[in-house]
């Protein structure tokens, strides 16, 4: 497979990941928990079929620590036993986020109010933003077709 376009080239494309990475660093720095961030990153990149993200986030999750089960479960996680419950409801608002469009009333108040029992004001607006650009990230790459398997943690930082 070859990417469409070579977005690491173009110059439009080079302008609009600037200030997504920007907003991406400041996700990094809030109190959000950083292994939160990537089971969120994998989760959202599995239900769109982002090959280049989920292989660049549980890349860099197992760099950073995570185990290979838990990794291995992220796709499974209501069944699966390795999650907190804060992750649990992480993971819940970010199915829901992601597919927004299949649900008529949008993101149910139930899971709203889940998420919010196990993080403040700063995380939850941390969390919103982070579903938001991944699932940006998801859709450009998955436009573009843009391969998957060749990512190394630090390759862009």
């Amino acid at each position: 497979m070859e990417a469409r376009l070579n977005l690491f080239t173009n110059p439009v494309s080079a302008k609009v990941f600037k200030h997504i990475n920007a907003a991406g660093k400041a996700l990094s720095e809030s109190t959000l928990p950083a292994a939160t961030q990537e089971l969120v990153k994998i989760r959202a990149s599995q239900i769109n079929g982002c090959g280049f993200c989920t292989d660049m986030h549980t890349k860099d999750a197992a760099h950073a620590g995570e185990s290979a089960q838990r990794l291995h479960l992220v796709a499974a996680w209501r069944e699966a036993t390795v999650f907190t419950e804060a992750e649990r409801a992480a993971l819940e608002l970010t199915e829901q986020g992601t597919r927004i469009a299949d649900a008529a009333g949008g993101v149910p108040d139930a899971v709203w109010q889940n998420a919010a029992k196990h993080y403040d004001e700063e995380q939850l607006a941390a969390l919103v933003s982070l579903i938001a650009i991944i699932n940006a990230y998801n859709r450009v790459n998955v436009i573009n077709q843009q391969p998957a398997g060749d990512y190394q943690p630090g390759m862009f930082g």
